[in-house]
């Protein structure tokens, strides 16, 4: 029986590689909006943090999430990204 091979992510948070299901997935669509990617299939610029709010707060700090997704994020939006971690 042949082994699946199991897709590998970098969160830009705290820059580990982890199982793809392990990390959330947020995206840029075309028209620029970005938000949580829940399936992991939606069309757009995608980056991987982890399921934490320490991963996503660096991110943030530290402004790799506006370089993985290659455009200027609003605060208004990591507000709605933190809400919906605690939701999680």
């Amino acid at each position: 029986m042949k082994t699946r091979k199991i897709p590998m992510r970098m969160c830009v948070g705290c820059r580990e590689m982890k199982e793809k299901r392990a990390l959330l997935r947020i995206v840029k669509n075309a028209e620029g909006a970005i938000s949580f990617d829940r399936v992991g299939k939606a069309p757009g610029r995608g980056a991987y943090v982890c399921k934490s709010e320490e991963c996503l707060t660096k991110a943030v700090r530290q402004h790799q999430l506006e370089r993985a997704l290659e455009t200027k994020i609003d605060e208004a939006v990591y507000q709605q990204l933190m809400e919906e971690i605690h939701a999680d």
